[in-house]
């Protein structure tokens, strides 16, 4: 068996079985294009069921509704899709504004779909990896798991956790053959920043920058993965940085801009769709 990574049997492409979630649109379907593409056998999986039947009747792919927040919906897929190679959680939430205007609702989904989404998905789908001495996980989660943002503080906690998360189930999977991978991006062009503004200053990146670096993972096996990769660096630097250097730099790249949406009317659309799905709390 060939050794790769971290000393990771290694998983060729072709043939390969993929679930992605969250892969109806976004970084999701450029991410099940490109595995596609690469001989692997896609599973789209989404809480868009109309999403994701299109995005998998384009590729040629299987697609399965589910609402990460529910086990009951994962261990489905999981039994009805059979063995899962490489897992790519990518389904999240990005509500934006003030603190303290957030409804509980909305937090509560914010976490039970960017963390709990990942636990779920890892315990219903890393058992079977372990089992056949090798696989890889993929967790997306954001270069806010790193930076705090104004007007992103529940999100910001989110992907903490989820970067956190990955870091420490890599450390208990790797004996077994399985890898774990989280891939940050920055601002990408997606559903998720609509109404925001994005670019002045800030690194802005394209679904497509983001599933090149989902792919990637499988022959490197990198624990962490910044996209664009020369933010990895910068976030290290922030974090040691003294405060009113960082407020300074801040102010230069408008920090504030969750804050307050370029778009408030796209924008007030993207968090209805949040709040929407707040009031369905799954089983």
């Amino acid at each position: 068996m060939s050794i790769i990574g971290k000393n990771y049997p290694a998983i060729d492409l072709a043939g390969a079985r993929v679930l992605i979630t969250g892969a109806g649109r976004g970084i999701g379907q450029s991410t099940a294009e490109l595995f596609t593409r690469r001989g692997a056998e896609v599973a789209i999986a989404d809480v868009d069921t109309a999403a994701g039947a299109a995005a998998a009747a384009a590729l040629g792919a299987v697609s399965f509704e589910l609402d990460v927040r529910n086990r009951d919906q994962w261990d489905k897929v999981v039994a009805d899709f059979g063995r899962i190679d490489i897992l790519v959680n990518n389904a999240g939430v990005m509500p934006a504004g003030a603190f303290l205007d957030e409804p509980d609702a909305v937090g509560h989904t914010a976490i039970d779909v960017n963390v709990w989404g990942l636990i779920h998905g890892m315990r219903a789908v890393v058992p079977g990896m372990i089992d056949r001495g090798k696989g890889h996980v993929v967790n997306v989660a954001s270069l806010a798991g790193k930076i705090p943002i104004a007007g992103l503080a529940v999100y910001n906690a989110s992907k903490f956790a989820a970067v956190g998360l990955s870091a420490a189930t890599r450390l208990e999977f790797a004996p077994q053959g399985v890898s774990v991978s989280c891939v940050m991006p920055s601002a990408v062009r997606t559903r998720l920043s609509s109404g925001l503004a994005l670019g002045n200053g800030m690194p802005t990146v394209d679904p497509e920058d983001v599933a090149a670096a989902i792919l990637a993972t499988v022959r490197t096996r990198r624990a962490e993965v910044a996209v664009p990769n020369f933010l990895g660096p910068i976030d290290v630097a922030l974090a040691a940085a003294p405060e009113p250097a960082v407020r300074l730099v801040r102010r230069l790249f408008n920090g504030d801009r969750a804050l307050h949406p370029a778009d408030e009317s796209t924008r007030a659309k993207y968090e209805e769709q949040i709040r929407a799905i707040s009031i369905d709390e799954p089983a």
